[in-house]
């Protein structure tokens, strides 16, 4: 007479494990779905950050407006080290955008001719978009080592590559006090004359 209240015994048991299974797997899918990567936010590389400083690199500017016909892209970049970014959009000139990354021969040649350009000119700001670079930190030396003291923008995922329709590094482009795209240079400046030539004759356009 016992045998059928044991059945029933065993088989709520077996219905009591397998309720416990389903909660419980529910669970972990849900506190894995917590930390899925979509639902992390990169942090700022503080050593980046401070290598950056004390490479004598300035902070990022942080521009206010809206986009312009014939500007920049509506996009932001991320400062080198992740501490602000920028809205590229925003941005207003005279001031030159220089992309460039420290595996790139031709702008490691360029870099003296930019260098004595910021030096000889107060009138025009540099920008940089360290560009398609895996290496943030070496970028971070060589511009130190080039004399480099203008804010420097991240780029490794080539974010403006289609926008600006880039055809390689370097490239530089001038923007106007209106925040207008007036010039594209696609290669190196060979020297401080090219350079200056070049920024006087597109803010004159």
């Amino acid at each position: 007479m016992t045998r059928p209240s044991s059945r029933r015994s065993r088989g709520w048991s077996s219905r009591s494990r397998r309720a416990s299974l389903v909660i419980g797997v529910a669970g972990l899918v849900t506190l894995l779905a917590g930390c899925a990567p979509s639902a992390v936010v990169p942090s700022p590389d503080a050593k980046l950050i401070a290598a950056r400083r004390a490479a004598g690199i300035a902070d990022c500017p942080q521009p206010s407006g809206e986009p312009v016909a014939d500007g920049l892209p509506d996009l932001a970049l991320e400062c080198l080290g992740g501490d602000t970014t920028v809205s590229l959009a925003a941005l207003r000139g005279p001031m030159v955008i220089n992309l460039w990354a420290q595996w790139c021969l031709p702008c490691r040649q360029e870099a003296p001719v930019l260098a004595a350009f910021d030096a000889a000119r107060d009138d025009v700001a540099l920008l940089g978009i360290n560009y398609d670079d895996p290496q943030p930190d070496w970028a971070i030396e060589f511009a130190e080592l080039s004399g480099w003291t203008w804010p420097q923008l991240s780029d490794p995922e080539k974010t403006v590559e289609a926008p600006l329709q880039l055809p390689g590094i370097p490239i530089s482009l001038l923007l106007n006090a209106d925040g207008q795209v007036v010039a594209r240079h696609a290669g190196a400046f060979s020297d401080l004359a090219e350079l200056t030539d070049w920024v006087d004759q597109g803010l004159a356009a």
